[in-house]
């Protein structure tokens, strides 16, 4: 009998099928301060990152767009989303009840339930028609997935022809003199920030490990080339601690 595949779990190797149980746990564990641990471990920078991410996104002021964020419970992203354009309307995707939860509750206390929808989903199958989206976007939740090459092709089934694909993600190629000193930060003082404000500094651990794990900016490109996408690019921010990936389906 062959052994059952494997993938990473932070530094650690876990069964393939096991890996989505482990980040739902890991999740599970933060959900409520998770957009607050956001802020603090990146001093606010998180806020700015996906701000830009945002304004690429490219939403009309004046036409509808319906959008799709993929791993993103708490509802940051889908909030911008929605301010950006009069007629947009965003659907949050995430595998995580506790997470939608958060999401729903700051929807409703922000008046924006009836255009911001939370739907508990598997990246790897979307439960959505193809062609349902003119844009989709995943922040610092891809590195999270067991089958990244799987999402990325669902990314590209749900859009529309002319659909935008934008990917945030921490990256392992920080630029020289800078990597030691955020190496450093992350090993040293994340997960102990995390024990701190959540009670539980392994689920900051693992964090900060997967981001090592995380195939490299060129390799991530060819990834979603391969899922079907066109005019592929990777801009660096922050000295490379954070990529964003951009691509169109065409």
């Amino acid at each position: 009998m062959s052994a059952a595949p494997q993938t990473d779990f932070g530094y650690a190797r876990v069964d393939l099928d096991a890996k989505q149980g482990l980040v739902d746990d890991v999740f599970h564990k933060v959900a409520g301060r998770y957009d607050l641990m956001n802020d603090l471990m990146s001093a606010g920078l998180h806020r700015i990152w996906k701000d830009v991410m945002v304004t690429r996104l490219g939403v009309s002021r004046t036409r509808p767009f319906a959008h799709l964020d993929v791993a993103g419970g708490t509802g940051d992203v889908a909030f911008k989303v929605v301010a950006a354009g009069a007629e947009a309307a965003a659907t949050v995707c995430d595998i995580n009840a506790e997470m939608l939860k958060v999401g729903r509750d700051r929807a409703l206390k922000r008046g924006l339930d009836h255009r911001v929808e939370f739907v508990q989903g598997n990246a790897e199958a979307l439960p959505f028609p193809s062609g349902s989206f003119d844009g989709y976007t995943i922040a610092f939740g891809i590195r999270n997935v067991p089958r990244i090459q799987l999402a990325l092709e669902e990314a590209y089934r749900v859009l529309r022809p002319g659909g935008r694909l934008l990917v945030l993600e921490f990256s392992p190629e920080v630029v020289p003199g800078l990597d030691r000193i955020y190496d450093a930060y992350s090993f040293a003082v994340i997960p102990q920030l995390g024990r701190l404000v959540t009670g539980d500094a392994e689920p900051y651990r693992y964090l900060v490990e997967s981001i090592r794990r995380f195939p490299r900016p060129e390799a991530f490109s060819g990834m979603i080339a391969k899922a079907g996408f066109g005019r592929v690019e990777a801009t660096a921010m922050t000295g490379g601690i954070v990529y964003l990936h951009g691509a169109w389906k065409v």
